[in-house]
């Protein structure tokens, strides 16, 4: 019953944080309802709920937003955990092989086969066959043999050419970027404006400058300050009947990859009346907060330790040892990421950076979230990762999900703690940001942005009606 309750008041603090609380509308709607809908897994009486409160509510009321909310949660709920029992055997079988019934009674009550009852049925992870072969060995997780190899070979070269001159960044990289977004056909009735948000590169990062906007269809478009937390475009296009809409941006962009041999470095003590100190050690729920687990978790695995680097060492480990990467709910339905991630012993790359985030700031690191994409050929990907600061240092990069790299020399073991490679793209220096300009209806994506937000007067395109697609055109080689 506590687990349900804990459960039960994640879900409902993360949509009121998303929509505020407002106090007129306490004596007309008692909330708990459709969240405990959503605790139980009964996401048809969430829809029907919200179809009827909105249907007696003012449009864009905050009533009738605040419904519209809960109906998004439970038809995201519904895609993430679309996979029968049927249909999830035979994934297993092609994925694995031939498998006991008590192997799969195992799997399904340690979680390794990730399900949930809804509407009175068990429906199982979109991606959950695959994750179960990553987390029981029998498939590869984020860095298969050939990434893991390039980025071995072109991290020692990163590593060798800061030895020799005084610089942290080197290996420039120029990129020509063609990011495309296609809604489906008829999803937005003819003559209706489509609003779209495209990803767009950060300049104010050292490590990526000469950054050109060079085509954007359709013309007319605004473009971010650079100091948003999410970079983007916005274009509006008039939905046509039959036809997809389509928005397309390109643009270019230079890289360079940065280590800093933090042993050869004095790590000052903190300035704790500074504003990066006490921005960068909060809290920011729901998704980094100072949980009893958290400090449970961090207190064990630092001790007494003081030094912010062997903290951030003694973490990094820790997290890389005992949290394998796996495939992702969408980070929409999670309303409070770390505390999945420690329960469920398993993360993508934004899902181990949160826990690794939380833990830091806890005890008195600051660390700021960093995303976009990875570039590196065949590879590229959605990507997160994050910077610590250290006093009289800087800003210091730190990718937790490339983790430990194979390999005895020590620092090229564990360049990704304070280096990271020249194929990136940063498009978001925060989570949680507000966009130019706003954006009225829930987010596709409430924290990161890397794929495009869409919507219209009816309310937000989820990815599920449309797709994007984005190509890379390696310029150079250094």
């Amino acid at each position: 019953m506590q687990n349900s309750l804990v459960k039960l008041l994640g879900v409902f603090f993360f949509v009121f944080l998303l929509f505020g609380c407002q106090s007129d509308d306490k004596p007309i709607v008692d909330w708990s309802v459709p969240a405990l809908m959503l605790e139980n897994g009964q996401l048809a009486r969430v829809e029907s709920w919200a179809d009827s409160l909105k249907n007696n509510s003012d449009v864009y009321s905050k009533i009738w937003m605040k419904a519209d909310s809960f109906e998004q949660l439970a038809m995201r709920i519904a895609l993430d955990f679309e996979v029968s029992e049927s249909k999830v055997r035979e994934q297993l079988l092609a994925r694995i092989g031939d498998y006991s019934e008590a192997e799969w009674e195992l799997w399904k009550t340690t979680g390794l086969l990730e399900g949930r009852v809804l509407n009175g049925e068990r429906r199982y992870f979109k991606r959950a066959a695959s994750n179960l072969a990553i987390l029981t060995g029998k498939g590869d997780g984020l860095l298969d043999d050939a990434l893991d190899a390039f980025c071995l070979e072109h991290t020692a070269d990163v590593m060798a050419k800061t030895n020799t001159c005084k610089y942290s960044m080197v290996q420039q990289h120029s990129f020509i970027i063609d990011f495309v977004l296609t809604i489906d056909a008829d999803v937005v009735p003819a003559g209706d404006t489509i609003c779209c948000w495209l990803p767009f590169p950060k300049e104010i990062h050292g490590r990526q400058s000469n950054v050109k906007l060079l085509n954007v269809e359709p013309g007319n478009y605004q473009l971010s300050s650079d100091t948003c937390i999410h970079r983007s475009v916005y274009l509006e296009q008039v939905a046509i009947a039959n036809s997809k809409t389509v928005f397309n941006l390109k643009f270019s962009f230079d890289s360079q990859a940065e280590y800093v041999n933090l042993s050869k470095e004095k790590v000052l003590p903190y300035d704790r009346a500074s504003f990066v100190f006490k921005e960068y050690t909060k809290e920011q729920l729901p998704q980094i907060n100072f949980s009893q687990n958290i400090r449970q978790l961090a207190d064990s695995i630092c001790g007494e330790e003081v030094n912010p680097f062997i903290q951030v060492r003694d973490i990094f480990y820790w997290i890389d040892k005992n949290i394998p990467w796996a495939g992702a709910l969408e980070y929409g339905i999670m309303p409070d990421i770390p505390q999945y991630v420690l329960k469920n012993k398993k993360g993508d790359c934004g899902m181990q950076t949160l826990l690794f985030m939380a833990m830091a700031r806890y005890r008195g690191i600051p660390v700021r979230w960093q995303s976009g994409w990875m570039l590196h050929p065949g590879e590229e990907n959605l990507h997160d990762w994050c910077e610590v600061y250290y006093q009289g240092i800087g800003w210091v990069p730190l990718d937790m999900s490339f983790g430990l790299q194979d390999s005895n020399n020590q620092h090229l073991r564990e360049f990704y703690m304070s280096g990271i490679d020249a194929y990136r793209l940063i498009i978001n220096d925060g989570i949680g940001g507000e966009f130019y300009p706003a954006k009225k209806f829930l987010r596709s994506e409430p924290w990161d942005f890397q794929r495009g937000e869409v919507e219209w007067k009816g309310g937000n395109l989820y990815f599920n009606q449309w797709n994007y697609r984005l190509e890379v055109n390696y310029v150079d080689r250094n």
